[in-house]
C-alpha cells in the first residue's frame, strides 16, 4: 500500500510504501500471511499522530491496533514511519469487550472494573516488571481512554496469546483490558515502541 504525499506531509516523514512483514527468521510469531493495514485505519492513526504530536517524545515509529479484526489475526502493527514498513503481531482484547468470547471486540469502555479494551490514542510510558513480567505502561490521550493509567492498562505478554492457540481455538484468550501479546512478540513490541511513542487503537469504522 502506498501512502499519499498528503499523508506524509501531514506526518513530516519520508514518502514510501507501507510493506507489512511477518517475523524475522527464527521468530515464528505469525500463523498466517498478514493482510495489509487498511488505508482507513492507517488514516485514523495518522490523524491521531498529528493531533497528539506534542505529547510524543519520539515520532519515528507508532503502534496501530486494528480492533476490527478478530483476535486470531495479527492486528497490532509496529509501523516505522521513516521506512514505511510495519511488522504485525497478535494481540488480545479485554474480556469485557467480548463477554461471549467470540474472538471479536463488541464494545469498548473507559470505566474501571469493565475489563474492556479502550480505543483511541495512548502514549507509551515507562517499562516495569510486574506479575506479568516485562510490561509497559500506557497513558490515554483521549476522552474515551483517559482512565487507562488508573485502570493499569498496559502492554504485557500472556500465555493465552500465541499462534498455536489462535489455530487450535480460532481465537485468543482475553485480557482484563490490557494489550496482551505473545511472549515471542513482547521484546520486539516493547523495544521498537519504547516510551514516548503513539499507540493507536482503532475501532475499525471507516
Amino acid at each position: 500500500m502506498t501512502l499519499s504525499r498528503r499523508d506524509f506531509i501531514r506526518l513530516g516523514v519520508v514518502t514510501g510504501a507501507l510493506a507489512i512483514s511477518g517475523p524475522s527468521l527464527g521468530q515464528p510469531l505469525l500463523h498466517a500471511p498478514v493482510a495489509e493495514l487498511p488505508p482507513h485505519i492507517l488514516s485514523q492513526a495518522m490523524d491521531a499522530f498529528a493531533r497528539h504530536r506534542t505529547n510524543l517524545v519520539h515520532t519515528d515509529r507508532i503502534g496501530v491496533v486494528d480492533f476490527s479484526r478478530p483476535s486470531s489475526a495479527p492486528r497490532l502493527f509496529v509501523v516505522d514511519l521513516a521506512s514505511g514498513t510495519a511488522q504485525a503481531h497478535l494481540v488480545a482484547h479485554g474480556r469485557g469487550s467480548d463477554p461471549a468470547h467470540t474472538g471479536w471486540t463488541r464494545r469498548f469502555s473507559n470505566e474501571s472494573g469493565s475489563f474492556a479494551s479502550s480505543a483511541g490514542s495512548f502514549v507509551t510510558g515507562a517499562e516495569y516488571r510486574g506479575h506479568q513480567g516485562r510490561s509497559m505502561r500506557l497513558v490515554g490521550l483521549d476522552a474515551e481512554n483517559c482512565n487507562a493509567e488508573s485502570r493499569a492498562i498496559v502492554v504485557h505478554a500472556a500465555w493465552y496469546v500465541s499462534p498455536e492457540i489462535a489455530t487450535l481455538t480460532g481465537m485468543l484468550g482475553r485480557s482484563e483490558g490490557c494489550f496482551a501479546v505473545s511472549s515471542a512478540s513482547l521484546d520486539h513490541v516493547l523495544d521498537r515502541l519504547g516510551p514516548g511513542r503513539l499507540l493507536f487503537a482503532a475501532r475499525g469504522q471507516g
